[in-house]
């Protein structure tokens, strides 16, 4: 299982970073393009931005600060999925998403000082984002449902059949 884990962490990053590159080469010249559409209604577009801050543009140009968060953030996440209780398969892919996603993003900080982010939601007014802000939200969102609502009742289920074999 750490072989995967492992493999798909460096392919959600590649791919984040692989985008983001796409991404600087095609839409940085032209601002932006349509990319889900149908008739007149846009959905998606692809929009390049260079992102200073965190989410929603938050604190913005705090560089420093955010690298440093973000590091903080990680370490405790990998640390936390490595010793504590949650050795399922659900909550440990989710933790790389949402490891791998703020990897991606980091890297960009460091590199650039700013993400690139470049999905532009069009049906509603909506920050414009990146692939690796998906993996985070994604993750983050799978994970909190998993130790909410599905881990209990798997624990639960476990306790009732060790109990049931002594």
């Amino acid at each position: 299982m750490i072989f995967f884990l492992i493999i798909l962490g460096i392919v959600l990053i590649a791919a984040d970073q692989f985008i983001k590159y796409w991404a600087v080469q095609t839409l940085m010249p032209i601002g932006s393009m349509e990319f889900i559409k149908f008739g007149d209604l846009e959905i998606l577009g692809l929009t390049y931005t260079e992102n200073t801050g965190a989410a929603f543009s938050s604190f913005s140009g705090q560089k420093w600060f955010l690298i440093g968060f973000v590091t903080l953030l990680l370490i405790f996440l990998v640390i936390f999925t490595v010793k504590y209780k949650y050795k399922r398969p659900v909550f440990l892919i989710s933790s790389v998403m949402v490891i791998s996603g703020g990897i991606g993003n980091l890297i960009d900080r460091i590199r650039a000082g700013y993400v690139v982010d470049y999905l532009d939601v069009k049906l509603f007014n909506f920050a414009i984002f990146n692939f690796a802000d998906i993996c985070v939200v994604l993750g983050a969102i799978i994970m909190l449902l998993f130790v909410l609502f599905i881990e209990p009742k798997l624990a639960a289920k476990e306790a009732d059949n060790n109990n049931g074999k002594a």
